[in-house]
């Protein structure tokens, strides 16, 4: 693989970057039939946070966004993300949790409308608003740039639910952990019986996204994938099944304002934002 680089933002002073960015759009206006990206959401100091965000990751074939599904600002961060390296041409494609494997964009023209492109994904609006995913799958698809369903087909859960050879496609600390997690994340209320099935369902997700990001490199382009937290961890996530020769760089958006940005070995970045609504989701799944 060969990585793509920021360097040319690196070396910019940061009131000068918007500017540079805009030139860019005006160049892709300019071409004949070309696609017009976007300009990325958010105020210009917003934009510009995350433009120094981006120029401080290391070269990387992949940038893996670990999102917070209910805080707001994580989507327009991930549509600023898509937006600016569109803007430079180096985006190779846009993979999704938000839509199933085997769906994509690839045959749409950038003109599409809102409704081809749902179709094209076959949207699950229940599970993922439009209105919120929309603006990020939009600014790839503006731009030319392929958006690909990456999560694992809901006709496939119970045959992942009962495959014991996803047991040993983590290490054993690994697999402990991604129970633990499961268990967690359902508030204690799961069955016992349950946490090892769920955690296969865990991982066959994260294989499928790995799966879609690999099939759709390009070298010397990033690829960019928008999913859960947990997604992207280097330890128990989709790094874990990707190529060794792939390089990535997994990114948590965390809705803290005092989250510790350093990397660890979960996470090569943590980007902290806003706080989003609090919600018990425990007493929402208890009800249920």
């Amino acid at each position: 693989m060969h990585p793509f680089r920021l360097a040319p933002f690196n070396t910019l002073p940061m009131n000068l970057v918007l500017l540079v960015l805009l030139a860019g759009l005006a160049g892709c206006a300019n071409r004949p039939q070309a696609p017009r990206p976007v300009l990325p959401a958010g105020s210009a100091a917003s934009v510009a946070s995350t433009l120094a965000r981006l120029a401080a990751l290391p070269s990387a074939d992949a940038i893996l966004l670990g999102e917070q599904h209910d805080a707001a600002e994580h989507q327009t961060i991930a549509q600023q993300v898509v937006a600016s390296l569109a803007a430079r041409n180096q985006l190779a494609a846009l993979a999704i949790e938000m839509a199933d494997a085997g769906t994509g964009t690839s045959r749409l023209k950038p003109g599409a409308s809102e409704d081809a492109v749902r179709l094209a994904l076959d949207w699950n609006e229940r599970g993922w608003p439009w209105q919120t995913y929309g603006p990020v799958v939009m600014a790839a698809v503006r731009a030319g740039v392929p958006v690909l369903g990456a999560n694992l087909p809901g006709a496939r859960l119970r045959t992942a639910m009962a495959d014991s050879t996803l047991d040993g496609t983590l290490p054993e600390a690994a697999m402990q952990a991604q129970q633990q997690s499961i268990r967690s994340g359902h508030c204690d209320l799961l069955p016992p019986s349950q946490w090892l099935p769920m955690a296969r369902v865990q991982i066959a997700r994260d294989r499928s996204m790995a799966q879609a990001l690999s099939q759709a490199a390009l070298p010397g382009k990033v690829l960019v994938l928008l999913a859960g937290s947990g997604h992207v961890d280097r330890q128990l996530g989709v790094p874990q099944h990707l190529p060794a020769s792939m390089s990535v760089q997994a990114v948590r958006l965390a809705a803290d304002p005092g989250a510790q940005a350093a990397p660890s070995a979960a996470f090569d970045a943590v980007w902290p934002t806003a706080p989003a609504p609090e919600q018990d989701y425990c007493e929402q799944l208890r009800k249920k």
